[in-house]
């Protein structure tokens, strides 16, 4: 018996298609520009920046080991296009990470703000 075929429950609250996307950038200085870059532009609803972390990495047939800082923008499938345009046109490097995970579950308040956010 699911929760929709039990007497007196109600079926769950559609939420919104929230997406976390992660980018990562070599300076906190350029982590945070770009993280208020797309929030003032509507199109995360906000962004963390953290680090520095340490990646390493296979570029141009070298291993390389670098500090990077993380960058976590909040925002719905609806408006990722828009996001990931954005972001590589504003990114320095030449071939960004940019990583879109699906929200499976979240609080429906804070969904639903995130939505409201980033709606155009």
């Amino acid at each position: 018996m699911t929760p929709v075929d039990r007497p007196g429950e109600q079926p769950p609250v559609p939420q919104p298609a929230v997406l976390t996307v992660l980018t990562t950038l070599d300076s906190a200085g350029a982590a945070a520009e770009l993280a208020r870059l797309l929030v003032e532009a509507r199109l995360a609803a906000c962004a963390q920046v953290s680090g520095p972390v340490t990646s390493v990495y296979r570029w141009k047939g070298l291993t390389e080991t670098t500090q990077e800082w993380q960058v976590l923008f909040k925002t719905t499938a609806e408006r990722y296009p828009a996001l990931e345009d954005r972001l590589l046109a504003a990114h320095p490097y030449d071939t960004p990470e940019v990583i879109a995970t699906p929200v499976v579950r979240g609080s429906a308040g804070y969904l639903a703000w995130v939505a409201e956010e980033v709606a155009p």
